[in-house]
């Protein structure tokens, strides 16, 4: 076909030369094309049925694929692809937050991975299913076209299977590692991501709900492993999860609508033109995390210097998400987005370095319990003064609270560090500081002997309150 097409161009050149030239000479220029176009064609190779057989060979074997370590290597990158392996790893953040923070002084290191390990297969196997349900729409949005599925790198039928595999594999490693507590929250996640939040990101905004409640639940999963059950700290820590998703979200939402748009997806972003909606709704949540480092502090689940450092980290992304509602634009939403990237370690490394361990809370709670005080107000005040807030406190005032000397001797002999599976090897400090340490050895001796005069004056006083009571019965009886 090449050489026809090649022959009809020296032919219409030879016409147009003739003519144009309209004499001899003009045809004899027009002529002299011939030779050159002859010695054109020797030049040219002949197709041979050797050449289109190598050509089909290849053609075969690009269809088929790689083999070998290169085969291995592609499904490696596929399977990480299937599990979102980067989300996962987030999840399994989290999860080990919860597991460190509700443990005692000391961490159980093996029982931290195994946690880790059947966290990251329940969540792979819910990314999995998720992207089962969603082939032809990630097919349609540029961040999800490469993914397996779409291409037809993997079938659904593998897919199914391996999520299949992984999410019975986590639960069931939980359940003989952990507890029941921690198995059935993971089986639950992943019925709850897959079968409820998955498909309703074609039908309702509410999707964005339902997905923070999701991510919430790992701290949980990890919580319950460590202590064998839930309790305030515990809904604390998910509490910042849920309320952290919603600006991280909100933000990348606004950023991807046009994608998301594409994919079929209802977001709140897709019916608020403006983003005033979008933005507020980011602002809204950011506000809602200010109370909860009073909270810990108040229900005795961390010390008094998380109440503020929360503060002062989620007032950093109040300040983005604020800007973000007052210019919602796509600069000012990304901003947003990698302040709540910044916020979330760094709000869960605040929250376990100042972690109590578990076997003070209920020192703690007997103290601060509300139900306990009839004025209320004066609950409220005597606590924000012993966070320092109104004015310092009286030393009478804080061992009549409870929280003098002697309290720090027994429930401050040393302070845990739990990192984060990405931290270094844990670090256990005897104190937080040298002046802390001497001041409780100097108060030891003396906070022990005034615990002794107590119970001494308490015993002593029971024994006259038996001896008189006896002596009563005794008159009662001779009259």
């Amino acid at each position: 076909m090449r050489r026809s097409y090649i022959l009809g161009s020296v032919y219409q050149q030879l016409r147009s030369s003739g003519n144009a030239a309209g004499s001899s000479s003009g045809t004899q220029q027009a002529m002299g094309l011939l030779p050159a176009a002859a010695r054109w064609f020797a030049q040219q190779p002949v197709s041979t049925s050797a050449t289109a057989a190598a050509a089909a060979t290849a053609a075969i074997g690009s269809r088929t694929g790689p083999s070998g370590l290169k085969a291995v290597k592609r499904l490696w990158q596929d399977y990480k692809k299937l599990s979102k392996f980067r989300l996962s790893m987030l999840v399994v953040a989290t999860s080990s937050a919860g597991y460190a923070a509700g443990s005692k002084e000391k961490i159980n290191w093996a029982g931290l991975g195994w946690t880790s390990l059947g966290t990251f297969l329940c969540s792979a196997s819910a990314n999995a299913l998720n992207q089962v349900y969603e082939v032809v729409n990630d097919g349609r949005m540029k961040r999800t076209a490469a993914r397996p599925l779409p291409t037809g790198r993997m079938s659904r039928s593998h897919a199914v299977a391996f999520a299949l595999l992984a999410g019975a594999g986590g639960v069931a490693l939980l359940l003989d590692k952990t507890n029941t507590t921690t198995a059935g929250l993971g089986a639950a996640n992943i019925a709850l991501y897959a079968g409820m939040y998955t498909p309703l990101k074609q039908l309702s905004v509410a999707n964005t709900w339902i997905g923070a409640v999701v991510g919430a639940v790992p701290p949980l999963m990890g919580w319950a492993a460590a202590a064998g059950e839930l309790d305030v700290g515990a809904a604390i820590l998910a509490a910042g999860l849920y309320f952290w998703q919603m600006p991280h979200f909100m933000a990348l939402a606004w950023m991807c609508r046009a994608d998301y748009a594409a994919g079929g997806y209802r977001m709140l972003s897709l019916v608020d033109p403006r983003g005033k909606r979008t933005a507020a709704c980011a602002l809204r949540n950011c506000m809602y995390l200010f109370p909860l480092g009073i909270l810990a502090t108040w229900l005795g689940v961390t010390s008094p210097y998380f109440a503020y450092e929360s503060a002062l980290i989620t007032a950093g992304m109040t300040l983005t998400a604020a800007k973000f509602y007052s210019a919602p634009t796509t600069a000012n939403a990304r901003l947003l987005f990698r302040a709540s990237l910044l916020h979330l370690p760094i709000f869960m490394g605040a929250f376990l370095l100042h972690r109590k361990a578990k076997q003070q809370l209920p020192h703690l709670l007997l103290r601060l319990q509300p139900n306990q005080v009839e004025n209320k107000t004066e609950l409220l005040l005597k606590n924000l003064r012993l966070l320092g807030i109104g004015g310092p406190m009286e030393q009478e005032e804080k061992e009549a609270a409870g929280f003098g000397p002697s309290y720090l001797s027994r429930t401050m002999p040393h302070l845990s560090l739990p990192p984060m599976p990405f931290l270094p090897v844990p670090m256990e400090l005897v104190c937080p500081s040298k002046a802390i340490c001497e001041q409780q050895q100097q108060h030891r001796p003396a906070a022990d002997q005034v615990e002794q005069q107590q119970q001494q004056q308490q015993q002593q006083t029971e024994e006259e309150d038996l001896e008189a009571s006896g002596g009563e019965g005794v008159d009662k009886q001779g009259s």
